[in-house]
């Protein structure tokens, strides 16, 4: 059954999809139930943890305004996946091996970048005019995206963390490719500047917070319409990023695998943003961050860890999830924690059957760093229905 618990303690309710959150967190609900701002009530889903001033995992939705930490420096972040034309008993081990090694040459991953920039830089020319509008009109924010000046050469890369290239197959044995990533270095940039100015606009303006990273931007402010403007290009490049990226991935799996076709399953969505949207009988700034849009019939990607299996879903529609629901398994400890309680052996162990790195370099990303994906779904049974389920037999890690 799905667990549904309701917070009073501090300003508007705040509804929990688990019952499974740490202190910490739910402390970081009630900060953000306090604002002013908040209309009716805050959601968390039940993959909620721990974030830098607003929980990953909670869904937002303010009134006149927007709090930059919220939508966080991974401004975009999200999934995308498609269904290919082959079956399991087309690929062997000995290919997806040689897949694993062409995905790692061909998409960069961490901090590296394309080296050519001809492909990039047509994929990249209608960001061009836009974003140098928005520098124009922000001079400052070139001390933070001077060394990201190469975005174009990081669109279609992969980034660090638990960003991630996989092929899976899903219940009836076809392939899928699936992949999560965002706005890279330059989305990080225009993040960090804006919740700086958030957090000086709040203190010139003597606003009293329940903590300095909830700062927001209210319409009308000096810089409200320049970060909408921001936060838009961003989202849009992180999209585009992930659509670049697997245009790489299936040139990739065509080097080695059978001759196929992408199907028309095909999802494409973000899960770190914030959009225009009328909940509860207000129009208001609705921030996902860490959960995904889930109105009814959207279709969606909750992925779990990399020996975890991962979930299309499609949207019931929820009104007291805000059309929501969660964006994966959510970390269940920190990655130093994870490093520290498990070994190289332990990682082995838990992705036995993918093809992936198993050394200490993504000790970090252990499956069992992460809550149980399958206790996830359980709880959000009322917001979601499984339309496939997925097993990754190779994972890239960024």
């Amino acid at each position: 059954m799905p667990v549904l618990q309701e917070i009073r303690e501090g300003g508007v309710p705040v509804k929990v999809y688990t019952g499974d959150i740490e202190a910490a967190a739910r402390q970081q609900l009630v900060n953000v139930s306090r604002l002013p701002i908040v209309h009716h009530h805050v959601a968390a889903m039940p993959d909620v943890h721990l974030g830098i001033g607003a929980t990953v995992g909670a869904v937002i939705p303010t009134l006149r305004a927007i709090i930059p930490a919220a939508v966080g420096v991974d401004i975009g972040c999200g999934m995308i996946a498609t269904r290919l034309s082959l079956t399991a008993n087309e690929v062997d081990e000995a290919a997806l091996k040689k897949v694993f090694n062409q995905i790692s040459r061909d998409v960069p991953v961490g901090f590296d970048q394309h080296d050519e920039r001809e492909s990039r830089d047509a994929a990249a020319r209608p960001f061009a005019r836009k974003l140098k509008q928005i520098r124009e009109k922000h001079p400052g924010i070139e001390k933070r995206i001077g060394k990201h000046s190469n975005w174009v050469r990081q669109l279609g890369t992969l980034g660090g963390g638990n960003h991630f290239i996989e092929v899976c197959l899903d219940e009836c044995d076809r392939l899928w490719v699936m992949l999560h990533s965002g706005s890279r270095g330059i989305g990080n940039a225009i993040g960090t500047y804006f919740i700086e100015l958030a957090k000086k606009d709040c203190e010139k303006n003597l606003i009293q917070l329940p903590d300095r990273d909830l700062a927001y931007l209210p319409e009308g402010a000096a810089h409200f319409d320049d970060y909408v403007e921001a936060v838009g290009w961003a989202q849009d490049y992180a999209r585009a990023n992930r659509a670049e990226m697997l245009d790489l991935v299936l040139e990739a799996l065509r080097r080695h695998l059978p001759a196929f076709e992408v199907t028309s399953e095909a999802v494409n969505c973000h899960h770190n943003y914030v959009a225009r949207e009328t909940h509860f009988g207000k129009e208001v700034w609705l921030t996902r961050k860490g959960a995904i849009r889930a109105r009814a019939g959207d279709l969606g990607i909750i992925p779990g860890s990399m020996g975890a299996r991962s979930y299309i879903v499609r949207g019931k529609g929820s009104a007291d999830s805000f059309d929501s629901c969660a964006h994966g398994a959510g970390r269940r400890m920190s990655r130093t924690q994870a490093e520290k309680r498990f070994s190289v052996g332990d990682l082995a162990r838990q992705t036995e059957g993918v093809v992936c790195r198993k050394d200490k370099g993504v000790l970090d990303e252990i499956p069992a760093a992460y809550k149980d994906l399958d206790e996830v779904m359980a709880n959000q049974s009322d917001l979601v229905e499984v339309v496939h389920t997925l097993k990754q037999i190779v994972c890239v890690k960024g």
